[in-house]
């Protein structure tokens, strides 16, 4: 099992559930694990690339798509993701009161689908 932030190959490289399988082989075909498990883009997802399975766990703080925390049990080779609900208003009231950059807003989060248009145009550019 290896995990990484975005792919083996960089903690930056951007790719989704839908990038084509054959630009993403020469990414995870050599990492000789037969899991990798990633983030970055918050959302996610459990898909084979070749013969690697590649699993997004998500993200608890900022998740694109459904509300609440994402994130993905990991179990004897069972993999499950999950989505906690919180609430929202509660966390956005303690966000204000940080540091954290004012432009966020756990209430307001883009859509998975905007997201998605987004970071696939620039997967692996």
């Amino acid at each position: 099992m290896l995990f990484c932030h975005a792919t083996p190959r960089d903690d930056n490289e951007i790719f989704t559930r839908r990038t084509p399988e054959p630009r993403l082989l020469p990414v995870f075909e050599d990492t000789g694990a037969p899991l990798v498990v990633c983030g970055h883009t918050h959302m996610q997802f459990d898909r084979r690339i070749g013969k690697v399975r590649v699993v997004n766990a998500g993200s608890v703080g900022m998740p694109f798509g459904q509300p609440g925390a994402h994130w993905a049990l990991l179990d004897r080779g069972d993999i499950q993701l999950k989505r906690t609900h919180y609430d929202l208003e509660a966390a956005a009231a303690r966000i204000r009161v940080t540091r954290y950059p004012a432009h966020f807003d756990v209430q307001r989060l883009p859509t998975e689908e905007e997201m998605l248009e987004v970071f696939e145009a620039a997967a692996l550019a």
